[in-house]
């Protein structure tokens, strides 16, 4: 059984029991063993400890006399706030009914008083040892979440595999990485193949898109608060940082953060300790950090939106991840890749793309990258009927911008890929939309020089592109 999950420095066992001289046993028997041990008389205190210290087990008696309250309305407590947290309950007047009720609601095991230290000692490291493998698991299912996304990345080309040999050469290690690249690149999945080549691949990946959670409270995300440290602040919380402690943290988005964020990232990156939002001592971790953005940093830099400090300490290791258009080698292997799983996933059997449609998907300029790439591929899964991908499954605008790519106006291989109506035949319809849509593409979508070209009005145009679906 490893333990790298573990938290270290023993692990919090809570005593909730009426008996002062039972938890003062127990108490001193477990201390020898190694754990870090709190005592509460009853319920009510219990809770308190809980909202301020580290516990990963709960040894509660189902019945405490003094203060009145019933155990199994803890443990209802208990796994509400903290379900990560194990719970063992003990009683002198066990019924099979109470065991039950106990079981369902999430406690690990029902435990018969009087009982030796032994026998306790056992059940205490039984139930540990499932609190760790429940992580385990879920680390493992993370990392089986996007195992057939790394594959995306073993790229044919030659600009992708340059950098893949860059990035395989400092996942060994504990560097800092910048990833840099446009969005939908893949710089996720870079970070994912770090964290597998490197000495923390056994802890968690942490993901943060630090342009997705306000500024107010990606500090508080990040590193965790103290009970009362502000209005909600009903009990103490992790941040992302120490979640990730024994593995890898992803900041994407990185250029999206605050100058005073930055500040005490700064000093993260250089401590590996922090203090939570609200407290007064140093949270250490071991944790390696891999940022990104599709953000020139050197020009936010120079314009005072980011630290230069942390830029020259977070690009100890550049890495910049190649844009789809400049690796079209790579593409017929991403198309065949994203067909096998939206098989799987949609129930189809399509065997790859017709020679019309592979010119169109290789000559695209994907401004989306592979991300744009994949949702296309689903798209044409979901509306085509054959087990080949034709053109027509296609998106309209990329049939456009083909067709335009070399002579300004719409060719006859772009209009043939349209769809046909029932007889064969073009329809009017499809027609005049690929015609709005060429235009749009042609000119950049400037409505204006758009409707002159088609010979009408800039508000008949809107309506055509109100009909027709198109975004504005």
């Amino acid at each position: 059984m490893t333990n790298e999950l573990l938290p270290r420095g023993g692990h919090g066992i809570l005593i909730i029991d009426d008996e002062r001289s039972l938890r003062f046993t127990i108490g001193e028997a477990l201390r020898g063993e190694g754990f870090r041990v709190f005592e509460a008389p009853g319920g009510e205190s219990g809770l308190l400890v809980l909202r301020e210290e580290e516990i990963d087990l709960v040894l509660l008696d189902q019945k405490l006399k003094e203060s009145g309250e019933d155990g199994l309305e803890i443990l209802k407590l208990i796994k509400r706030e903290w379900p990560d947290t194990e719970v063992v309950m003990m009683t002198a007047f066990g019924r099979f009914e109470s065991a039950v009720q106990a079981t369902k609601l999430g406690c690990y095991q029902y435990l018969g008083k009087p009982f030796e230290i032994d026998q306790l000692v056992l059940i205490l490291r039984g139930a540990l040892e499932n609190r760790s493998l429940r992580r385990e698991v879920e680390v493992l299912k993370r990392a089986e979440s996007g195992r057939y996304s790394l594959e995306l990345i073993e790229g044919a080309s030659p600009a992708m595999r340059r950098t893949l040999d860059e990035l395989d050469k400092i996942a060994a290690g504990s560097t800092t990485a910048l990833l840099l690249g446009e969005t939908g690149a893949g710089k996720e999945l870079l970070a994912r193949r770090i964290h597998e080549k490197s000495p923390l691949a056994a802890g968690p990946f942490v993901e943060v898109n630090c342009s997705a959670i306000p500024e107010n409270l990606l500090e508080s995300e990040l590193f965790g608060f103290e009970k009362g440290a502000f209005t909600d602040a009903r009990a103490r919380k992790k941040g992302l940082f120490e979640l990730a402690d024994g593995g890898t943290i992803f900041l994407d988005e990185i250029g999206e953060m605050s100058l005073g964020l930055q500040s005490k990232l700064l000093r993260v990156l250089e401590t590996k300790s922090f203090k939570r939002v609200g407290g007064t001592t140093n949270v250490v971790v071991n944790v390696r950090f891999v940022a990104a953005t599709n953000r020139d940093l050197k020009k936010a830099v120079a314009e005072g939106h980011f630290r230069e400090d942390l830029y020259y300490r977070l690009s100890v290791v550049p890495i910049s991840i190649p844009p789809l258009r400049d690796r079209v080698d790579d593409i017929p292997s991403l198309i065949d890749h994203f067909i096998q799983h939206f098989n799987r996933e949609l129930r189809r059997n399509v065997t790859g793309a017709d020679e019309r449609a592979m010119t169109l998907l290789t000559g695209y300029h994907w401004p989306g990258n592979v991300r744009e790439l994949r949702n296309v591929i689903e798209r044409a899964l979901l509306l085509g009927s054959g087990t080949m991908i034709e053109a027509g499954s296609l998106p309209t605008e990329m049939l456009a911008r083909a067709a335009t790519a070399s002579t300004g106006s719409p060719d006859a291989a772009g209009l043939a890929a349209l769809p046909a109506g029932p007889a064969g035949v073009l329809t009017l319809a499809a027609a005049e939309r690929y015609a709005v849509v060429s235009a749009l593409a042609r000119f950049e979508g400037n409505k204006t020089r758009a409707s002159e070209a088609l010979g009408i009005s800039r508000q008949t145009l809107r309506q055509k592109m109100k009909d027709y679906g198109l975004a504005e």
